[in-house]
Parts: structure tokens; sequence; C-alpha cells
């Protein structure tokens, strides 16, 4: 029961704490909790966030994802490549019709 009093007293003046501090912090603080170290996600991506070339490189990472169909590799279109031929025939591959199976 102490425990639990211990915790809630904690959450309440870290809430208070927080609440106080509500201005941008100057830097990005890790904290090591049981010899790992945990940085601050929201802190790194804030300042990631505040590159004036991140817009021009957003547009250039989505027009590089928007490959129109015809200039896809064939394997991501769902064709048939001969490496994934060449595995289903087995050693049968260019001399006969019926894929290699192993014998019964």
């Amino acid at each position: 029961m102490k425990s639990l009093w211990k915790i809630a007293l904690g959450g309440l003046l870290l809430s208070a704490f927080a609440s106080a501090h509500a201005e941008q912090p100057l830097g990005c603080v890790e904290v090591t909790v049981g010899g790992y170290k945990a940085p601050n996600y929201d802190c790194l991506s804030q300042q990631m966030g505040n590159n004036p070339e991140g817009a021009a490189a957003a547009q250039k990472n989505q027009e590089a994802m928007n490959v129109p169909v015809n200039k896809r590799p064939p394997n991501q279109v769902g064709l048939a490549t001969p490496a994934a031929t060449g595995t289903r025939m087995g050693n049968t591959f260019g001399t006969s019709v019926k894929p290699q199976r192993p014998p019964n």
C-alpha cells in the first residue's frame, strides 16, 4: 500500500513539475532507467521538423514513392521473374514444361 502512495505522489509531483515548465525545452533530455537510455522522441522529432529544406525533401520522397506501374520491377507488380521461375521449376527449367518433383 505504501508503494501505491509513493507512485501516486510521484505522479502528482511530476504533473505539477510538467505544468510549471510548459515552455519549449532548449535541448533534448535522455533518461537512463535500469542501465538503458530512453531518448525523448517528441523533442527529437521537433528538432528534425524545423529544417527549412524538410518540405522539399518530403516532396522528393513522395515523388520517389509514386513510381508508375510500367517503371516498377516485375516482382513488385506480381509478374514472374526468371529467378523465381527457375526456383519453382528446379533442374527442369528450360528443358521441360513439368516442374521438378521429388521421388515418391
